[in-house]
């Protein structure tokens, strides 16, 4: 089975102060009957800061994450500041006009629904 969707090869780009400018979300990809879903984790963006694009059956999902105001002196943080991007190639399978795009709690869902041409279908012997 050919895959559908696929991860391009991303390097983060370095910044001046040596820390990458973006960082990769983790994602999670399941088949539906007539979908694909696509889950990226990116802790710290708001429904506002997320940019979705598709050119030349690429996907490419960004994310930035909304400054958080801290009280006190950081003594020790693991935590990047950076935003999130990641890069997808899409199958022609996939209908790029439909697809659907939700932020919730943290978590971007997007639903790639399959082109008509691909979705199995039932055909009925006549007489």
């Amino acid at each position: 089975m050919k895959q559908q969707l696929s991860t391009t090869t991303e390097r983060p780009v370095e910044s001046a102060s040596r820390l990458p400018a973006w960082d990769v979300p983790p994602a999670n990809i399941r088949e539906e009957h007539d979908a694909y879903i696509l889950e990226l984790e990116m802790p710290g963006v708001n429904k506002s800061g997320i940019e979705v694009t598709v050119e030349n059956n690429e996907l490419t999902l960004v994310g930035h994450r909304s400054d958080l105001e801290t009280k006190g002196e950081v003594v020790y943080q693991e935590s990047r500041r950076c935003d999130y991007r990641r890069s997808f190639e899409i199958d022609p399978s996939i209908d790029t006009q439909k697809i659907v795009a939700k932020m919730e709690q943290g978590v971007l869902r997007l639903t790639l629904p399959k082109a008509e041409s691909v979705k199995p279908r039932k055909i009925t012997v006549g007489d």
